[in-house]
């Protein structure tokens, strides 16, 4: 190892600008594996200070720091994701991941607070972790680190515990499953953001024809409440049905609709006397919604709701 990678380290470990460089991307393949930011950091948190427990041990030499991180997150947020199966599938509901704001809010109601810290793929918007969660531990595992963040067989084999050859078949049926599962969308960010823009004024209006226009016949809705907040317990399948519960939203009195990026994707927030109460994600292909996923589970908006009191503070 030359001097360069020991001043690597040494920043690293001091927490200093290496670590701080590091820690988005770390987060973002944390996150991709949990769909969870409090999870992730937790474990960004973990590798960090087996690393510092390494070198002031006098461990090995790590000729790769970066790596050496990369895979050490990846195998602690693998035991996060396998010891979390048994909760998800007694969840209330439909589990969606916390939202992350991948850009500034209008108005600066809410501060951009995570995406400070994350670097998150395109690839990665709430509709596609709902995708993931269906693969087991490992295939998920695979498909995230090779073909989310480029990581080799050999790299990921490291993580999951198998040989390069058995990681390359987990990430062949998990990519097998996620083409056949994953949600169309369109490329193009302002044809996506005119879509969204024109569902949240149809949202707040009275005319379900203009609603009934934006969304795909097939359109699936998930709410997660996690059993704190009322929210549909199964996903809500169908234009006329979604129309018709998005529609019912209003007797509980008009929100404030505000656009924001919401996992790299053109998204919105919806606030009611201040407060924030969902973070809705919408997928768009061929100028039509066909997935709105809409978390409201207090316990996943608390991140961004400090993250809105601090900018209003700070004012």
């Amino acid at each position: 190892m030359n001097d360069h990678d020991d001043g690597v380290i040494d920043s690293v470990i001091d927490g200093g600008a290496g670590f701080e460089a590091l820690r988005p991307r770390l987060l973002g393949v944390a996150y991709g594996l949990l769909g969870s930011l409090d999870e992730a950091e937790d474990v960004v948190q973990d590798a960090w200070l087996r690393l510092r427990r390494h070198q002031e041990e006098g461990g090995a030499e790590i000729g790769d720091v970066t790596g050496w991180l990369v895979v050490t997150v990846s195998r602690l947020a693998l035991d996060v994701l396998r010891s979390a199966r048994h909760r998800r599938e007694e969840y209330v509901g439909p589990w969606l991941p916390e939202p992350v704001l991948t850009g500034p809010v209008a108005g600066g109601v809410v501060g951009t607070g995570p995406a400070e810290r994350v670097t998150l793929d395109e690839s990665i918007s709430m509709a596609m972790l709902v995708v993931l969660e269906s693969l087991s531990p490992a295939e998920r595992t695979a498909f995230v680190l090779h073909d989310v963040f480029g990581l080799t067989f050999a790299e990921v084999g490291e993580a999951v515990g198998r040989s390069p050859a058995a990681c390359r078949q987990l990430a062949a049926r998990a990519r097998s499953h996620v083409s056949s599962r994953a949600p169309r969308f369109d490329v193009d960010p302002s044809a996506h953001r005119r879509v969204v823009d024109a569902f949240a004024r149809a949202c707040l209006g009275d005319d379900i024809g203009a609603l009934l226009a934006l969304l795909d016949p097939e359109v699936v809705l998930r709410s997660d409440g996690g059993g704190v907040v009322r929210a549909a317990r199964r996903p809500v399948l169908g234009a006329a049905k979604v129309a018709r519960l998005l529609m019912g939203l209003r007797r509980f009195g008009r929100p404030e609709i505000v656009p924001a990026s919401v996992n790299g994707r053109p998204g919105l927030l919806r606030y009611r006397e201040g407060r924030l109460v969902t973070v809705i994600g919408l997928t768009v292909a061929d100028g039509r919604i066909t997935t709105v996923d809409m978390v409201l589970n207090p316990e996943k908006l608390a991140r961004l709701t400090r993250a809105g009191n601090e900018t209003r503070n700070r004012r």
